[in-house]
């Protein structure tokens, strides 16, 4: 059964180009090495604060990428442009 993982943070004006432009250097890289992401969402949330939502094909596969993800160079760069960040993961019960 397909996982998620949701992130909610916040991403200065002047910052988000650099941020979209990292966070796709980086969705790129974690698939050459764990093509499990089915896809990854980002929302501007009308607090003004991003909800980032990564879809995987299985726990497993989300586990191990996560792991591996100290050895991926975009994600502290990434993530240097957001603050408050949280994380939360879930399973898809249903989906339509």
């Amino acid at each position: 059964m397909s996982v998620i993982r949701t992130h909610t943070y916040s991403v200065d004006a002047a910052d988000l180009q650099e941020f979209l432009a990292r966070r796709a250097s980086l969705i790129g890289t974690i698939r050459e090495s764990h093509p499990g992401l089915a896809f990854a969402q980002l929302i501007k949330l009308d607090d003004g604060t991003y909800r980032d939502t990564w879809h995987w094909e299985d726990g497993a596969q989300m586990g191990a990428a996560f792991a591996a993800l100290p050895s991926f160079a975009e994600a502290p760069l990434t993530m240097a442009l957001t603050r408050d960040a949280t994380a939360q993961n879930g399973q898809v019960v249903d989906e339509r």
